[in-house]
C-alpha cells in the first residue's frame, strides 16, 4: 500500500483491518532525567528503546566496561558502546510488547544500576528513550539542573496543549466533528455520499464518507465483536500518500475511545478544502487512517478531492 491507488481498487477504500501492517510512526524521542531508586529492593526503572535507535544513558561518573552487560542480547542488539560516562543501548528490531531484558551498569566507584530494556512505550503515539541522564544523589547541582530543564519542557508542552485544545473549542471543522459523531448528521451542511460496511473476525465496521461546502467527512463506526478484549483508539492521520510527510491537518472528534465487547462507537472526521490543496491551486486526493491501541492499522479510507464541494 505505497500510494492511493491500492485503495482506489475493488471498494474504493482500503477498507479493511490490516492485522500484519503496522502504523508508520514518527518516534517521539524523548530525553529524561532519572533519580535511581533509594532502595535497592525497589523495581528497576525501566528504558524504553526502538528498532535501529540508539539510546544513550548518561551518568555522573565514568562507566566500568568489563561490568556493565546486556542480558540476552546476542542477535537482537548491537553490542553495547561504552565510553566515559555514556552506555549505548540500540535494539537490531523491536522489542515484543511485554519483554525487559535486564541491563546492568557498574560504574567505577562501585555503584551499580540496574535497568530494564523494554519497547517503546505506546502513549503519545510511540516515546523512545533517546537519552536518559541518570542521577544517584538527587540534590546534585547537575541533578537539579536537568530536574529543572524537564520541568520547563513538560511546562512548555503543557501550555501547547492548552492552546491547541482552546483552538479546538472554536474550531467550525471540530464542532461539525462532534456533531458527526453524535449521530446528528442533520445539523450539519454535510450530505451522505457512500456509504461502505465490512465484516472482519474482530470487528464490524461502516464507512460513510460526506460531501460538503469546502469540506469533507468522514464517520467510522466500530463494533466490537470480539469476546474478551476492549478495542482501544490509538490515533488517526489524514496524508496524501499513507505517509508522514505528507500529513495534513484535520478535525477528530470520537463518540468514545475504548469499546468493549459488543458495543459500538463512532470516530468522525473533517477536512477543510485546504488540506487537499496543491501548490497552484490543483486538488490531490487524501488518505485516512485510522489505528488501534496495539498499533496497528484499523481503517484505510480513500477521501477523494470531489467530495470537497462548493
Amino acid at each position: 500500500m505505497s500510494s492511493l491507488l491500492s485503495l482506489r481498487c475493488g471498494l474504493l477504500l482500503g477498507l479493511m483491518a490490516f492485522p500484519a501492517l503496522a502504523r508508520e510512526l514518527e518516534e517521539k524521542l524523548r530525553i529524561r532525567t532519572l533519580q535511581v531508586p533509594a532502595h535497592p529492593g525497589q523495581e528497576a526503572p525501566s528504558i524504553y528503546v526502538s528498532a535501529q535507535v540508539a539510546s544513550v544513558l548518561r551518568f555522573e561518573q565514568d562507566v566500568d566496561v568489563a561490568k556493565t552487560r546486556l542480558l540476552a542480547w546476542e542477535g537482537r542488539f548491537e553490542p553495547l558502546l561504552i565510553g566515559s560516562k555514556k552506555v549505548v543501548v540500540e535494539p537490531l528490531r523491536d522489542l515484543d510488547e511485554g519483554e525487559a531484558l535486564p541491563l546492568h551498569v557498574s560504574l567505577a566507584d562501585g555503584t551499580t544500576f540496574t535497568f530494564l530494556v523494554r519497547p517503546k512505550r505506546r502513549e503519545d503515539w510511540g516515546w523512545i528513550d533517546y537519552q536518559i541522564n541518570v542521577f544517584k544523589d538527587p540534590g546534585s547541582y547537575n541533578a537539579v539542573l536537568s530536574g529543572l530543564y524537564d520541568a520547563l519542557k513538560r511546562e512548555r508542552e503543557l501550555r501547547d496543549e492548552n492552546e491547541r485544545f482552546k483552538k479546538e473549542e472554536n474550531s467550525i471543522d471540530h464542532a461539525y466533528a462532534t456533531l458527526l459523531s453524535s449521530g446528528e448528521v442533520g445539523k450539519t451542511p454535510f450530505r451522505r455520499k457512500r456509504v461502505f460496511r465490512l465484516r472482519h473476525e474482530d470487528m464490524d465496521m461502516v464507512v460513510e464518507l460526506f460531501k460538503g461546502p469546502g469540506k469533507a467527512a468522514a464517520v467510522v463506526t466500530l463494533r466490537n465483536t470480539v469476546l474478551k478484549e476492549a478495542w482501544t483508539f490509538e490515533g488517526a492521520s489524514v496524508t496524501r500518500d499513507l505517509s508522514l510527510r505528507t500529513a495534513r491537518p484535520f478535525a477528530l472528534r470520537m463518540e468514545r475511545p475504548v469499546i468493549v465487547p459488543g458495543q459500538s462507537g463512532r470516530i468522525a472526521v473533517v477536512v477543510d478544502k485546504s488540506s487537499f490543496e496543491l501548490e497552484g491551486g490543483r486538488l490531490a486526493d487524501l488518505a485516512l487512517q485510522i489505528f488501534r491501541g496495539d498499533g496497528l492499522l484499523q481503517v484505510a479510507v480513500a477521501m477523494e478531492h470531489a467530495l470537497v464541494r462548493q
